[in-house]
């Protein structure tokens, strides 16, 4: 484990993964929110994602950068 920055609120944090423990509850349920999304609206726009989700364009980004990663290790 490494001190890390969280991607969602900017706290410094201690533990796995890019969030921190008070975030990672909403992030668990954006990134839900966002598969099931991108399960039934292929090829949006990343501003369109953002609008019809409500999660930020920072976040979708961060979504679409992990699935892209996902994929290339497959």
């Amino acid at each position: 484990m490494e001190f890390k920055k969280c991607v969602r609120c900017g706290s410094f944090f201690v533990t796995d993964g890019e969030v921190c423990q008070n975030c990672m509850p909403k992030d668990r349920l954006e990134r839900l929110k966002f598969d099931d999304y991108i399960e039934n609206n292929s090829g949006n726009s990343v501003d369109v994602i953002s609008i019809d989700t409500g999660i930020s364009t920072r976040n979708v980004n961060r979504y679409l950068n992990q699935n892209n990663e996902q994929n290339a290790i497959l």
